[in-house]
């Protein structure tokens, strides 16, 4: 839990720090990082599954 607090100030940070600076904002739109961080989530599992499948 302690990781995800911090990972959410670190982003909190970041975001104001960028929006002061009048920089764009670093994150890939809402709906498509979601998918993206998703997608990256299920594959690691998948080739986790699949490297286990070949040791069994």
């Amino acid at each position: 839990m302690r990781e995800v607090i911090l990972a959410l100030l670190a982003g909190l940070v970041v975001g104001v720090l960028f929006k002061f600076l009048k920089l764009p904002i670093p994150a890939p739109p809402v709906l498509s990082g979601v998918l993206g961080i998703v997608g990256i989530y299920l594959g690691g599992l998948a080739a986790e599954w699949i490297l286990n499948m070949f040791k069994s």
